[in-house]
């Protein structure tokens, strides 16, 4: 190296963006789990009101329709919340490799509207298939996110 040749200068490097991940049995209880774990996160995150239920709704639906998508195609779902500038996203990950499919319900119908929930409150959705399943993934707009915000001690099951 030279004598006048310095190292390059290395900036504060920015941290990773809160995040959380759990592993559900594939059971009608794994959306009220869900739900709970997000509370959690979200009380800790400085997220409530509107947006706060939205976001359970939201992880509510995309838990329910991965549970009945994989009814003896696995035995767990993962979900994954994770917390950007302004975004909330929300995944739900199955081993189903079924596309969700947005249903007409009629008015008498008690389920069929899930994806149309998810559709309404999300800000955007979709869906990424790997091989072995998919993941279902809806981004919530939550406000301005830039302020400081902890990182959650882990929820234990």
């Amino acid at each position: 190296m030279s004598t006048r040749a310095r190292p390059v200068a290395t900036g504060p490097t920015a941290a990773a963006p809160p995040a959380a991940t759990y592993r559900l049995p594939s059971n009608q209880q794994s959306a009220a789990h869900a739900r709970e774990a997000l509370r959690y996160h979200l009380q800790a995150w400085h997220i409530d009101g509107e947006p706060a239920h939205s976001a359970e709704l939201l992880l509510s639906e995309l838990v329910t329709n991965a549970v009945q998508a994989q009814a003896s195609a696995g035995p767990e779902v993962g979900v994954r919340f994770a917390l950007s500038d302004v975004c909330l996203r929300l995944e739900v990950r199955d081993a189903s490799n079924e596309l969700p499919v947005m249903n007409e319900a009629k008015e008498d119908e008690e389920c069929g509207r899930g994806l149309a929930l998810v559709d309404a409150l999300a800000s955007g959705w979709g869906v990424e298939r790997d091989g072995t399943g998919k993941t279902v993934w809806a981004e919530l707009a939550v406000g301005d996110a830039s302020a400081p915000r902890p990182a959650p001690a882990p929820l234990s099951p």
